[in-house]
């Protein structure tokens, strides 16, 4: 039995599967649908969808555009990357982190306009339907959640065309052929500033060699420049702040790394991944700022952290990565590891130098006048600071358990 709501916030991106729920929501439930798209870097115009929700009789204060991208880096990429943060070993979580974000900014516009539900696209089978609801439910304990694709029966192209047919839903050219018929991209694809994503169709065979053509961003490793190029980037309390001694916002610096990549094919990656929900998606994704951006903060860290802080931080990395791509940003785990990782970024400050080529990203050179590495006690030629004699002592302190136990089991 559906729950009577009186205003819904619809996450809408002007496409034809939200269009549709823009329209099925007004119907099924008689609500007054509020719109809100969100601008996060992706590449593609988002002025459109007002018209679109326009004509599908959206009210004009009822329509919310947010340009959030600097918001999006600022707080949720740059402390992901402060935890050098990859899930499964592979996957810079480039989807995951931009979900927290969109929930957040719909439960403000909720709170805003009194609305009592929130709406978004995402299907029943994938990690997103998770990553939206919790983040709803963790701002606003009392909102009703709307899931269309858990609830309705519109569950092929065919059907969500026909649908839109008979309601006088506008669709792109790029869904249907020259007689009106159907067509099937032949990837779902999720963009936004850190990453682009593609799954399905003819990647779901998991031996199936992504075309060439299905790469929108960079060039193919083979077809990059020939010639390396040396970059190098500013960091301040783990963040970078700089690109070749300019300084930038996080936005700007995201968008530059991305060219920079874009160039030099660097960042495409091809995994087969665990979903929450339990089933395993192949998908492909090209980070090409975020692949950059990794190597770099790792390097300025190396010389930065204490041994011991730098171990402890890399074991918290996998249960970290879990969280964003379980859907658990606004967790008082998530919070309790963030505390803990920003507090070690106190001193990492200075600058990575880097060398792109053909798909590469190489470590040439790093320093920071916070730096912990000592030539004076790592030289291989003579030095006044290290008595090689003391190490004896160390290593038989250390060695001092496994003698006793040595000794005990040799007797018997």
């Amino acid at each position: 039995m559906k729950k009577e709501v009186k205003k819904v916030v619809l996450a809408y991106s002007g496409g034809l599967d939200t269009s549709i729920i823009l329209k099925w929501l007004q119907d099924e439930y008689n609500a007054e649908v509020i719109t809100f798209t969100a601008d996060l870097g992706q590449g593609e115009e988002v002025e459109p969808a007002r018209q679109k929700a326009l004509d599908n009789g959206i009210k004009p204060e009822n329509i919310f555009i947010l340009d959030i991208q600097e918001e999006f880096v600022k707080d949720y990429v740059f402390p992901m990357f402060r935890a050098n943060a990859i899930y499964e070993g592979e996957y810079l979580l480039g989807t995951s982190i931009a979900r927290p974000l969109i929930a957040k900014k719909q439960i403000e516009i909720a709170n805003k306009m009194g609305a009592d539900a929130v709406s978004h696209g995402a299907t029943g089978k994938g990690n997103d339907q998770v990553r939206f609801e919790l983040g709803y439910l963790g701002l606003n304990p009392d909102i009703t959640v709307i899931a269309p694709w858990r609830e309705w029966d519109l569950n092929s192209r065919e059907k969500l065309l026909a649908y839109a047919k008979k309601h006088g839903i506008k669709i792109d050219q790029k869904h249907v052929d020259a007689d009106g018929n159907p067509t099937v991209s032949p990837y779902s694809m999720d963009a936004n500033l850190l990453h682009i994503s593609y799954e399905g169709l003819h990647l779901e065979d998991p031996m199936n060699e992504p075309e060439e053509s299905m790469w929108l961003w960079t060039n193919s490793p083979e077809n990059a420049p020939d010639e390396k190029e040396y970059i190098t980037i500013g960091y301040k309390n783990g963040d970078p702040i700089s690109i070749n001694g300019k300084d930038m916002s996080p936005a700007t610096i995201l968008r530059a790394l991305n060219e920079y990549g874009n160039k030099h094919g660097i960042g495409r990656i091809d995994i087969v991944e665990n979903r929450f929900v339990g089933m395993k998606a192949r998908g492909c994704y090209e980070t090409p700022g975020g692949t950059i951006m990794l190597k770099a903060h790792r390097a300025i860290e190396s010389i930065c952290l204490d041994r011991e802080e730098a171990h402890m931080k890399d074991g918290m990395i996998a249960k970290y990565a879990e969280l964003i791509y379980n859907g658990f940003w606004f967790s008082p785990e998530r919070e309790m590891l963030q505390a803990a990782i920003d507090t070690t970024q106190k001193y990492v400050q200075g600058s990575v130098k880097l060398k792109l080529y053909k798909g590469n990203v190489e470590v040439v050179g790093r320093e920071s006048d916070m730096s912990l590495y000592s030539e004076e006690h790592s030289t291989f030629e003579e030095d006044e600071v290290y008595n090689q004699k003391d190490a004896e002592g160390f290593i038989k302190l250390n060695a001092l358990r496994r003698i006793i136990a040595g000794k005990k089991r040799n007797h018997k």
